[in-house]
């Protein structure tokens, strides 16, 4: 079609391309210049990148082990990650070197061994223990908290190193093993036992009144692991139910469904998937975290 016939909008003066919707006609208006050269340029950028760089996969005949062009310079992400780690690994070196057989307090006594340790455990434990443990350390529900002082299998450095070595109910046979009973669940008791029980429990840490039947029951199914006085047993992996610190809850309902089903928490091994040197370093970190014990220094029934 010939411009001589074609529409032009009475306001502008642009010719329109024909096109109708009620009532609004579309513009024939040409793309600025500005824009259609950036648009020849972004083309042009695309076949010098094709050309030097990794572009065009799945070409016929091409090896099985990129599947893609190389580009002239033959440039590999994966090839540099893996050259960073080696130079992060060598520059690590002589720090876990220092670090091998190291008690805590020689770590604690040796600034740079220290910052060292800061360094390398606070950088496992983000890849390895932030998802369940949370980014600082301060833990969820169903997952313990690592800066107090409270530990179910105990907080000293050795404590802490043999239960990331080994995990918590997992198949390794030095693993921490513990098993709570699910007492409705199971119908070890009744609803109306769980309940007295639970009053109890909550008592042990003034978070209830007292509970006779409770008590009784107590005595009869849960002083066996948690003591008569409810201080726990770490051999058993008991915890202390007079601290006011409550893994799963503290509320009733909370307290109730747990001896209901009985927790079964699982905590994975890093024996074999983290290599000694991390393992000793991520054992410092959190022991450093502010809740770690001294050895000598244990508190009765912790």
């Amino acid at each position: 079609m010939s411009d001589n016939k074609l529409e032009h909008d009475d306001h502008t003066g642009t010719a329109t391309t024909g096109h109708e919707w009620d009532g609004i006609k579309e513009l024939d208006t040409p793309l600025p210049r500005w824009w259609l050269w950036i648009f020849y340029a972004t083309i042009f950028w695309s076949v010098i990148y094709m050309i030097f760089m990794p572009a065009i996969p799945g070409l016929p005949g091409m090896s099985a082990e990129g599947d893609h062009t190389r580009g002239l310079r033959n440039h590999s992400e994966r090839a540099n990650v893996a050259a960073a780690i080696e130079a992060l690994e060598a520059s690590r070196a002589s720090g876990f070197e220092a670090l091998r057989g190291a008690s805590i307090e020689e770590i604690e006594n040796d600034p740079q061994l220290l910052q060292f340790v800061r360094a390398a455990g606070e950088s496992a434990f983000g890849d390895n223990c932030a998802t369940c443990h949370g980014a600082g350390a301060q833990g969820f529900v169903g997952y313990p908290n690592l800066n107090d002082d409270v530990w179910l299998w105990g907080g000293t450095y050795q404590d802490i190193h043999d239960t990331l070595m080994y995990g918590i109910r997992t198949e390794h046979p030095d693993t921490r093993m513990s098993i709570m009973p699910a007492f409705g669940r199971d119908e070890l008791l009744s609803n109306s036992q769980i309940q007295a029980v639970s009053d109890h429990v909550l008592s042990l840490s003034g978070l209830a009144e007292a509970n006779s039947e409770g008590a009784e029951i107590y005595a009869i199914q849960c002083a066996s692991c948690h003591m008569d006085d409810g201080r726990g047993d770490r051999m058993q992996g008991a915890p202390n139910l007079t601290d006011g610190e409550w893994l799963y809850g503290s509320e009733r309902d909370q307290v109730i469904n747990i001896i209901y089903r009985g927790p079964y928490g699982v905590m994975p091994g890093w024996e074999g998937r983290l290599d000694d040197a991390t393992i000793d370093a991520l054992a410092a970190y959190v022991f450093l975290l502010g809740g770690g014990e001294d050895a000598t220094a244990r508190p009765t029934g912790q």
